[in-house]
């Protein structure tokens, strides 16, 4: 790697490690029952928000309770977005006068934002009023992020408590989470991006005059507004030339704040955080980016806090940062060598510049992609459509891996702990004894639910993408056939499954079909990975806490470190390489065979 982009890294890892840390503090103590004392002013309004939801703070429930109260309330959310969306002609705050949103794609999205993947078919400036875009999608934002946490917390106690038949209150996390973590980070960091030029008003679209005119064709239109069309059937194009832009406006830094401290990723403009309304200053950039890992980073923390073992966080956290490094490497590799054929045509630098906007350049776009695509995040600030192909295949593996090299906010603490509990089992059955972590024992019922959990992504990606390449429909949708545009497709269904949102923006998924296909993965991605979660959280709190002994296995060395990686390593290899071959790698060895 070049100096910049080593630089770059660790001044990223360095700003991270320093304001997670304090952060995890924050985070154990609001799910600790210890309401931190400088924000002690908050708990009136706590309190009244479970007197009007009728809450009792007081009673917890096991896992069963838990998981059926935590979907419940999604599928409450997934009727509002959807209704709103439906409904946003005749509300209030749409100064543009757009209409309803189509019902597949209102299906689409009100899963998406539910499940916090953010998938966007859809152009927002062109396709959501303000009330939707507020009411709708920033609230969703707030409340999928913090199911994540709620789900992660609960776990924590299965490993924590003892002999326990409860793992918390799922309203009570839920409302902490929001209300005393991401609300005031999110409000902090809107602040903070308002101050480097990302806009926030209720202002109309603006036109504005260019310096330059332009010139570009159009379809002609007959009287009736019809388009016209020569002999052959072709439409009959014309040169119009105009010297205003329309500029769209909007409430953007409050939605941009959690859509990044939430990893949601879902943008207010349809050019997310490439656009300079959401993204403007290479500052605004890097906080963007502090802002992903931000939570996931600091859960670390939080788990090593809560079981009593801090090293037990630092061991977690020094498995993903591994992996991390090692797929950043690999991808500001591949962009920085880029199209050889570039060099040899004359170009002068096989540099790929193609689809990065020139105020980041490679290494900042590149740490970039990395980063929102080891987070379940799918903020952009590249077209990842436009990445080298073996570039592009480290966004697609990173989600493929389940989204726990950091990942989302919560899910990907739970995400590597499954890992870890598959990574103790391992070791257990090499050395012959029965598999503990944090003095748990690991029996037949976690690894059922460690199993399920692990699978279900894998078979939402390689079904779906199956399905879509042998349909009509979802054929129709690639632009690019061939290699890249299998690629398109599985990198479309590893996004939805494992509820990251990004897209290899070649494929045209704003159809019935995407939408439809898309939103049963990221449905299912979610939940199906949360209730046997929550199934092994209540499990573990049911049960003793052993002490250690001559023959255990320590978990918070180097050792486990390594053996967590190669248990994160080989699942993904085992499940994906074949399909990973029949995309980016044959794309990567066709680039080779043009050049030479």
């Amino acid at each position: 790697m070049q100096t910049n982009a080593v630089l770059q890294l660790v001044l990223y890892l360095a700003v991270l490690l320093a304001l997670a840390w304090p952060l995890g503090a924050h985070i154990q103590k609001v799910f600790s029952d210890e309401t931190p004392r400088y924000m002690r002013w908050l708990a009136p309004l706590e309190r009244l928000f479970y007197r009007l939801a009728g809450v009792k703070a007081d009673e917890e429930a096991g896992w069963k309770g838990y998981a059926i109260g935590l979907i419940l309330f999604n599928l409450i959310g997934v009727v509002a977005v959807y209704a709103l969306q439906r409904l946003q002609g005749v509300l209030p705050f749409n100064p543009q006068g757009l209409g309803a949103v189509s019902p597949d794609s209102s299906f689409n999205t009100a899963i998406s934002f539910v499940t916090n993947t953010n998938w966007q078919g859809y152009g927002g400036e062109t396709t959501m009023s303000y009330l939707t875009q507020m009411l709708v999608l920033t609230v969703q934002n707030f409340l999928s992020a913090a199911t994540g946490i709620a789900v992660a917390i609960a776990l924590i106690r299965g490993f924590a408590r003892k002999s326990s038949a409860t793992i918390g209150n799922v309203w009570v996390d839920i409302t902490r989470a929001t209300l005393y973590v991401l609300l005031p980070l999110s409000i902090v960091f809107a602040v903070a991006l308002s101050g480097q030029g990302v806009i926030q008003n209720f202002k109309p679209y603006q036109d504005v005059h260019t310096v330059e005119a332009t010139t570009f064709q159009q379809p002609k239109l007959d009287a009736q507004g019809n388009a016209l069309k020569d002999a052959k059937g072709n439409p009959v194009l014309e040169d119009v030339t105009t010297t205003t832009q329309t500029l769209a406006q909007g409430p953007v830094a409050s939605q941009e704040a959690i859509k990044m401290i939430g990893t949601n990723g879902g943008g207010f403009f349809n050019a997310n955080s490439a656009h300079p309304y959401e993204n403007p200053t290479p500052l605004a950039n890097f906080l963007q980016m502090i802002a992903i890992f931000l939570v996931p980073a600091s859960l670390c923390f939080v788990f090593g806090r809560m079981v009593g073992d801090r090293r037990q966080g630092w061991a977690v956290l020094a498995a993903m940062t591994l992996i991390f490094v090692l797929a950043y490497g690999a991808l500001v590799s591949a962009e920085i060598a880029g199209n050889p054929a570039l060099q040899q045509a004359g170009a002068g630098s096989a540099l790929n510049m193609e689809g990065k906007e020139t105020r980041f350049g490679v290494v900042a776009s590149s740490l970039f992609a990395t980063i929102t695509t080891a987070a379940s995040c799918g903020a952009v600030n590249t077209m990842h459509d436009s990445l080298t192909p073996l570039g592009g295949m480290v966004p697609t593996l990173l989600m493929q891996l389940g989204e726990v090299v950091f990942g989302g906010v919560g899910s990907g603490l739970y995400g590597m702990l499954v890992f870890a509990i598959l990574a103790v089992f391992i070791a257990g059955l090499m050395v012959g004894r029965t598999p503990e972590y944090l003095g748990k024992k690991i029996e037949s019922f976690e690894m059922k639910m460690t199993a399920v959990a692990i699978l279900v992504t894998p078979i939402l990606v390689l079904a779906g993408t199956a399905i879509a390449v042998l349909a009509t429909a979802g054929k129709a949708g690639i632009a690019n056939p061939g290699a890249h545009g299998f690629s398109e497709i599985l990198y479309a269904l590893s996004s939805a499954a494992n509820n990251n949102g990004s897209a290899f923006a070649g494929l045209s998924a704003n159809t019935q079909f995407y939408n439809v296909l898309l939103g049963v993965a990221m449905w299912f991605g979610r939940f199906w990975m949360i209730v046997p979660i929550l199934a092994i959280a209540g499990s573990l709190a049911a049960k003793k806490r052993l002490n250690a002994n001559a023959g255990t296995l320590p978990t918070h060395g180097p050792l486990f470190v390594l053996l967590l990686i190669g248990s994160v390593l080989l699942v993904g290899a085992l499940n994906y390489i074949p399909a990973l071959a029949l995309g980016p790698i044959v794309e990567h060895l066709q680039m080779a065979v043009v050049h030479h």
